[in-house]
C-alpha cells in the first residue's frame, strides 16, 4: 500500500475468504477511494474509520448471476432484498427477458410482465438503459445481458416462426451495438412463448456475433422436464463452433418423472466441457417460480400461487386447494388464474444438491422482485447456501461456497475487478458471521431478512449495517472487462 495514502476504512482482524476458493486467513483489509488498498498485517496503518471484525468472515460482495432486477434496480434502487443478504452486484437480462433494447407503450405480455409494467419498458437501445442505471445509482452494481426475446419483439412482427435472414440481421445490429455499449452477452429463453419458435440457426447466428465481441451466452433451455437432455444438447450446439462461454440457467431436472436425472445431465455437461466452456447457475430450493402455466399444474407436484391478476385473493394458496374449491382440475384452475405467478415444487432435493455442488456451478437467486408474494429465494438465496448447505450440511467448505458466488461468477461474466479480496480491486465487501448466517425467508413470510450479515460495502461505501440500509447508494453499471 502506498504509504502516502490514508485509507478511508480498515477492517481489522477478520477471516478473509478471498473468493478464489483458497483457505481463509486472518488479515486486515484497507479500503480507500472505492478500492481495496491492502490486505495483510496493517497494525501500523491508521484510517479514518477502523472496525474490529474479529470472528467474522470478510468476503467479496456476492454476485447474483441470475436476476430479473432489470427494472427493479431503477424503480426501487435501494435493492434491500439484495444488499440484506450480502449481494453487491446483480446480473440482469436473464432468460431472454431484458428491459433493453425494448420499448412497450401498451400492454405487457407474459413473461415480460415478470419484470414490470408497460410504461417501464422505455429503452429502445442499450445505451439508454445503461444511462438510466448510471443516472439512478442503485445500491448495487448492475451488469446486463441482452434478452433474445426482447430482440425478437423489436425486430419481428410474427413471433410464431424462426427469424428470416433480414430479421436476424436486424437483431444482430441491436445486439452488436449493445455489446459495444457494455452488455455482458446474450440470454435466451426458448422455454417461453416469445422465443419458443426460434431454431438453432437463429440462435447460432446471434451466438456467433456474441463470440466475435467477446461476450457470454446464458440459456434458459427449451425443456427442463422430460426433454432436458435434448434441450441441453441444443444449447451446446448453439455455442460449440465458437467455443462461446455458455451458462445453463437455473439448471434443474423438473417434474417427478425426472427426479434423479441430474447425474445424467451433469454427465452431459461434463462431456461438453471437454471441448467448450460450459457453466451453470442454481438456486438452493426445491421449488422454481415463474408465470402460472396450465401445463405445469399437472397434479403431481405442489403448486403455490404467488399472485393472480383476476383472483388476487388466491395468493398464498395451493393450486390443489383452489381447484377443489372451484370443482375443477388444477390445469383448469391455473387457466382461470392467469395471468399470475406461482412456485412449483418440482425439484428433488438430491438433484439440487448435486447440481449446486458441481465445480462449474454458480449461485443465482432467479428472484422475481415484482411478485406480491415472491419466492423466498429473492431474499434468502445466498445466506441459505452459506448457512444451511455449507455450514450445517457440509455440502462444500465455506471457501468454496464463497467462490461460487464471487470469484467464479466474476470470471465467468468478465467482471475483472470484482469477485476477490485483493489490492487494486473494487471494494465490494460483505462481512458476515459464519456461525450465525442463515436465511429466514419462507414461502409464507418471503421477505424475512437473513441473519448474520453484519456489513456490506459497495465500491467502498457502506450499504448495509446492523440489519438495515446504511450509508448511501454507490452502485455502478458493470461493463464486461475490456469493453467501454
Amino acid at each position: 500500500m502506498d504509504s502516502d495514502i490514508q485509507p478511508d476504512l480498515v477492517l481489522r482482524g477478520g477471516t478473509v475468504i478471498d473468493g478464489t476458493g483458497a483457505p481463509g486467513f486472518t488479515a486486515d483489509v484497507a479500503v480507500g477511494g472505492g478500492r481495496i488498498l491492502a490486505v495483510g498485517d496493517l497494525r501500523d496503518r491508521r484510517a479514518r474509520q477502523e472496525i474490529d471484525v474479529a470472528g467474522r468472515a470478510v468476503a467479496p460482495g456476492f454476485i447474483d448471476v441470475h436476476t430479473h432486477d432489470d427494472l427493479a434496480c431503477l424503480t426501487n434502487p435501494d435493492m434491500a432484498a439484495k444488499v440484506s443478504q450480502g449481494v453487491t452486484s446483480v446480473i440482469v437480462g436473464n432468460c431472454g427477458l431484458s428491459a433493453a433494447p425494448l420499448r412497450l407503450a401498451d400492454g405487457v405480455e407474459e413473461p415480460f410482465n415478470l419484470l414490470g409494467a408497460a410504461g417501464d419498458f422505455r429503452y429502445p437501445d442499450f445505451a439508454s438503459y445503461r444511462a438510466a442505471v448510471e443516472r439512478t445509482v442503485p445500491r448495487v452494481n448492475v451488469g446486463a445481458l441482452v434478452g433474445h426475446s426482447a430482440l425478437r419483439l423489436m425486430c419481428m412482427d410474427d413471433l410464431g416462426r424462426p427469424a428470416d435472414a433480414c430479421e436476424c440481421g436486424a437483431m444482430g445490429d441491436l445486439l452488436r451495438d449493445a455489446l459495444r455499449q457494455g452488455a455482458l452477452g446474450l440470454s435466451s429463453g426458448v422455454f417461453y412463448a416469445p422465443g419458443a419458435a426460434a431454431d438453432i440457426a437463429e440462435l447460432t447466428c446471434l451466438a456467433h456475433l456474441v463470440a466475435a465481441e467477446g461476450g457470454v451466452y446464458t440459456a434458459h433451455i427449451r425443456n427442463e422436464y422430460d426433454g432436458v437432455a435434448d434441450a441441453l444438447r441444443e444449447a451446446f450446439a448453439v455455442t460449440a463452433a465458437d467455443r462461446l462461454p455458455l451458462v445453463i440457467s437455473h439448471h434443474k431436472c423438473a417434474g417427478v418423472r425426472n427426479w434423479g436425472r441430474s447425474a445424467e445431465t451433469l454427465g452431459l455437461i461434463d462431456a461438453a466441457r471437454v471441448s467448450q466452456p460450459v457453466f451453470m447457475d442454481c438456486y438452493p430450493y426445491n421449488a422454481g417460480s415463474t408465470v402460472i402455466r396450465a401445463d405445469l399444474a399437472d397434479g403431481e407436484i405442489e403448486v403455490l400461487v404467488n399472485w393472480s391478476e383476476p383472483h388476487p385473493e388466491m395468493a398464498g394458496r395451493t393450486m390443489k386447494d383452489i381447484a377443489a374449491q372451484w370443482g375443477c382440475t388444477q390445469a383448469e384452475a391455473a387457466t382461470r388464474l392467469m395471468p399470475g405467478g406461482a412456485s412449483y415444487f418440482q425439484i428433488h432435493e438430491d438433484d439440487m444438491r448435486r447440481i449446486l455442488s458441481h465445480e462449474a456451478c454458480m449461485v443465482g437467486s432467479d428472484g422475481l422482485p415484482n411478485d406480491p408474494l415472491p419466492h423466498p429465494r429473492l431474499w434468502g438465496t445466498f445466506p441459505r447456501v452459506l448457512g444451511r448447505y455449507s455450514r450445517d450440511l457440509g455440502l462444500f467448505p465455506l471457501e468454496q461456497a464463497v467462490h461460487r458466488m464471487t470469484g467464479l461468477s466474476a470470471a465467468t461474466f468478465q467482471l475483472g475487478d470484482r469477485g476477490r479480496i485483493a489490492p487494486g480491486l473494487a471494494a465490494d465487501i460483505t462481512v458476515f458471521d459464519p456461525a450465525l448466517i442463515q436465511d429466514r425467508a419462507t414461502y409464507s413470510d418471503p421477505r424475512a431478512m437473513a441473519a448474520g450479515i453484519d456489513r456490506v460495502y459497495v465500491n467502498g461505501m457502506l450499504a448495509w449495517a446492523e440489519g438495515g440500509l446504511a450509508g448511501g447508494r454507490a452502485g455502478r453499471f458493470l461493463a464486461r472487462s475490456g469493453c467501454c
